[in-house]
């Protein structure tokens, strides 16, 4: 039997050891916590180590990352791909043990953490994708998809307000199989929590529609693992995600330090480790594991016997559902349908030929019918502005939970999407005859007012696998979401970021509302690519780079307003983030150019309009539409070249802040480095100079002509 108190202690002497070589980290919280990793890992978690990315193994997300050591002793003592060099190595360059954990890094890491709560939010998203899958693909006698989404997080994540969001979706959306342990430890970096923590989350949780399970003893593995045996039993009865609140030590078995707030970010000293050891009867040298303790953490005997049952019943599905389970594998590697590239052509295609005049936003929900149908794997939604954003299409019907059960909906997308369709059509549980229609699920997410947990749970979704997640709100909103656009850009994740009411041109609700720094501050984020469209070839391009882009997220920022289609000659070029639109000769003005104008989104139009001013002035000028600085600045020297010659004045012209833009060598901005101001749209354009005279006298004052 086990000797579950070695097991923990070992956890806690690689943590100090690694800490304490490294100079820096976190070691009072893996200390804390070692009893509820040894439950979890030890009695209940479905995992193999040596095939970390198994499609059915539980998900577990270190919400609280500064505990980073936990995971990675765990990690290295249960038999992953993870010497004990690469702990020694704890923090240092290209090491696989980064101060808070990465995914793609550290084998076993299921997200990236360390901004607080983000954790737990992209939990939700886990196990929202494994429900829906489940919902999916699972058939009577068939459960390919069947496993739990586990999350520790601390009292940050509580103290986080995405927390509140996320609790609040996981209960809303009856995810079962989700069970976070609480770090009850009552210490944050500036000590003890009463004064600023107050929170009753037993009762914030129940309100939010989550069991609650303790206060339990947090340092007693048995008490963790019987907590965690009864979430499992109570989730599947009544689908309710579990919330199981461990009392804790930080620092536990620190003489000195245990209960402090000094445990928690930085080395106990070689005194005060010396102490420990003593005090845990942990004899060993640093980063010394006996060999018994080994032998009781290591997990690799039974995940191969767990993962070879797994692969049995996947075969019998396979034989069952042959087409199911080429669906689900496509699905689960992340690829596209082998018809994509005729799909994206389509789109792109019928939008030229029909070169319909609407707001960019309408142009994406077209693209979005294209795209939706063609790929079940799409999972959209908004943050309480559907018909804003237009993120919904005829294959996306709302996403519905049964009232009594909590099962998915399932049913036709015109009956899912029904008011009250959770009456109406059969939950998921209910359709176990292998014979009769299985229905679908809605596909569109009704988040609330929620951008910032909407944006989390985005990137659990994608990292789960087997669903593409977008999701919308407007331009201005983005704030709210930026840090978890930021880790989705880290972590090298495809999502798709909708932002509808681009510029000024939303009009009267006012400069609260109207997006002048955020084009320029999303396009600084690494990885992330923008793009902000120009009509409805443009926006159907877009949709269809940013699907294809299974290694980048991606954000379309789309105008309130009606743009106009651009004539175009060639498509090809689009997808390159900027091309040639207009030519002098487009207009009859046999001459070479004499400057460039760069605009974007509902500029372009602007940028046409002082080309033909121009003209009548004898004035030659190229239009080069940039729908994506992002994907322009990736492509060659010579085709950069190509499209913005050298020697040509370029004058760019958007709807908001000028310092993006000089780095193209610009000589002139038409932009606005103010905030807006509330009135129609027209007079908005016409108060900040973004006319066709004013753009057209800008490039006459570069050239130096009246």
């Amino acid at each position: 039997m086990a000797n579950q108190a070695l097991m923990a202690n070992a956890i806690r002497a690689l943590a100090m050891d690694a800490v304490q070589l490294a100079n820096s980290g976190h070691p009072g919280a893996p200390m804390g916590m070692a009893d509820m990793a040894v439950a979890l890992w030890g009695d209940h978690l479905q995992f193999n180590p040596a095939n970390p990315h198994w499609a059915n193994r539980d998900r577990f997300i270190l919400s609280n990352g500064h505990a980073s050591m936990l995971l990675y002793a765990v990690l290295h003592l249960t038999g992953y791909e993870l010497p004990i060099d690469e702990l020694k190595h704890f923090r240092q360059l290209h090491s696989k043990t980064p101060g808070h954990p990465e995914i793609d890094v550290t084998p076993g890491v299921e997200t990236t953490t360390g901004p607080l709560g983000q954790g737990i939010t992209n939990a939700v998203g886990f196990a929202l994708a494994e429900k829906l899958l489940a919902a999916e693909f699972n058939r009577k006698g068939h459960e390919i998809v069947d496993h739990h989404t586990y999350a520790f997080l601390g009292d940050g994540c509580m103290m986080e307000g995405i927390s509140h969001e996320a609790a609040g979706l996981a209960g809303a959306w009856r995810l079962g199989k989700l069970i976070a342990l609480y770090d009850d430890n009552g210490i944050s970096i500036d000590g003890q929590v009463k004064p600023w923590f107050i929170d009753n989350t037993k009762e914030r949780f129940e309100a939010h529609g989550w069991n609650v399970i303790g206060p339990i003893d947090g340092n007693d593995a048995k008490d963790v693992s019987k907590a965690i045996a009864k979430a499992k039993k109570s989730g599947e009865s009544d689908q309710r995600p579990t919330l199981i609140i461990c009392r804790t030590q930080i620092g536990k078995g620190s003489p000195n330090r245990a209960n402090t707030a000094k445990a928690h970010g930085e080395p106990l000293g070689t005194e005060e480790i010396a102490l420990t050891r003593s005090a845990l009867q942990w004899p060993y040298a640093a980063f010394e594991i006996p060999a018994e303790v080994y032998a009781d953490w290591d997990g690799k005997a039974r995940g191969a016997k767990e993962e070879a049952a797994w692969n049995e019943r996947f075969a019998a599905y396979s034989a069952a559902y042959p087409e199911l389970a080429a669906e689900f594998t496509r699905r689960m590697k992340g690829e596209l349908p082998k018809d994509f590239n005729q799909i994206a052509f389509d789109a792109v295609v019928s939008a030229h030929t029909k070169a319909e005049t609407v707001a960019s936003r309408k142009a994406s929900q077209i693209a979005l019918e294209f795209f939706t149908a063609a790929l079940p794997e799409m999972l959209g939604g908004s943050a309480d502005l559907t018909g804003s954003n237009l993120t919904n299409t005829k294959s996306t019907a709302p996403l519905r939970f049964d009232a009594k059960t909590g099962a998915v909906v399932l049913g036709a997308p015109h009956e899912t999407a029904k008011q009250g369709a959770e009456d109406e059509a059969k939950p998921a549980s209910s359709t176990d005859d292998a014979e009769s229609p299985h229905g679908v699920i809605g596909r569109h997410i009704n988040y609330g007012v929620r951008e910032f947990g909407m944006a989390a749970v985005m990137n659990g979704v994608a990292l789960h696998g087997g669903y593409i997640p977008y999701g919308g709100t407007f331009l201005t909103f983005s704030d709210y979401s930026r840090n978890a656009i930021r880790m989705a850009a880290l972590m090298k994740h495809r999502v798709i970021h909708v932002f509808t009411h681009d510029s000024i041109g939303l009009g009267e609700d006012g400069p609260t509302h109207q997006s002048i720094e955020h084009a320029a501050s999303l396009r600084l984020v690494p990885n992330l690519d923008v793009w902000r469209p120009g009509d409805t070839a443009e926006t159907a391009v877009a949709w269809a780079v940013a699907l294809q882009n299974a290694r980048r997220p991606s954000a379309l920022l789309l105008s309130r307003q009606n743009l106009a289609y651009s004539p175009k000659k060639d498509l090809a070029d689009i997808s390159k983030g900027a091309y040639v639109l207009s030519e002098p000769a487009d207009i009859g003005l046999k001459k070479k150019a004499k400057a460039v104008l760069i605009a974007t989104g509902s500029e372009v139009q602007l940028a046409l309009a002082a080309q033909k001013l121009l003209a009548e002035k004898k004035i030659a000028v190229r239009v080069v539409s940039m729908p994506s600085t992002s994907v322009f600045d990736r492509q060659s020297a010579g085709y950069k070249k190509s499209v913005l010659p050298a020697g040509l004045p370029r004058i760019a012209v958007e709807m908001g802040v000028t310092d993006g833009w000089w780095k193209y060598g610009c000589a002139a901005v038409v932009g606005l480095d103010t905030f807006g101001e509330s009135a129609p749209a027209s007079a908005l354009f016409k108060h900040f100079g973004f006319t066709p005279d004013n753009v057209a006298a800008t490039v006459r004052a570069v050239l130096g002509k009246k």
